[in-house]
């Protein structure tokens, strides 16, 4: 696909006027409020998560062009002031809803995989993340398919450069995830698999083998 392709992001969701929003800001973003878009993002990512699959990519093509038209980093002091609001809020967030808790963690671990700073991670994300990997890798979150799912997928994802930024963190998790995957009492057999799954996938230095594919991919379709 050509430029228009890429430009065409998934904001097909929002009301017209919203839309019009965020593709100014996209292209010309001296020209809205920046603070207002970042929230409108976040907002509607804890409430999509097809969206916030998406939102990185979109946050990531704002900070870009904000930075070469104005040289300022109004959005992304906005959008991390945002994450770090709702990070510290994780636990009412999940109690209230499990849906919003885990497009938050897709949400953050987007971010955390599309921004850059000197073409490296940045360090004040690394943290945040972990911590929310972290909590989905307690008893209660291991025994609900929705969070296991998250979890690895977002391994799958960020789980090499996250390894970069902090190796005993996840050995840490990685402990976790095998005390859960061994003694764990009433895993779902989705769910079992699936720690099975990344727990090979990082010995194998995160890299699929043919044959692991060939197995949980039969595994999950049979």
């Amino acid at each position: 696909m050509g430029e228009t392709g890429k430009e065409e992001y998934k904001i097909q969701s929002f009301d017209g006027e919203t839309q019009k929003l965020l593709k100014t800001a996209l292209k010309d973003p001296s020209n809205v409020d920046l603070e207002k878009v970042a929230n409108i993002i976040v907002d509607q990512s804890l409430k999509d998560c097809v969206f916030s699959k998406e939102a990185g990519r979109i946050c990531y093509t704002i900070i870009q062009a904000e930075s070469k038209q104005v040289g300022q980093s109004v959005f992304r002091r906005s959008l991390l002031n945002r994450l770090q609001q709702e990070y510290k809020d994780r636990e009412e967030l999940r109690t209230r809803s499990l849906q919003a808790w885990i497009c938050y963690v897709t949400f953050i671990c987007n971010i955390f995989d599309y921004l850059r700073v000197n073409n490296m991670p940045m360090m004040a994300l690394v943290n945040p993340v972990y911590d929310c990997l972290f909590r989905l890798a307690q008893p209660d979150s291991l025994r609900k398919e929705e969070e296991v799912d998250c979890l690895v997928l977002q391994l799958h994802r960020i789980g090499e450069q996250l390894e970069k930024m902090n190796s005993q963190r996840m050995d840490e998790l990685f402990s976790l995830l095998r005390d859960g995957f061994l003694l764990q009492e009433g895993l779902s057999s989705l769910s079992q698999l699936l720690l099975l799954e990344i727990i090979e996938f990082r010995a194998a230095d995160w890299k699929m083998t043919d044959a692991a594919q060939k197995y949980y991919y039969s595994e999950v379709t049979d």
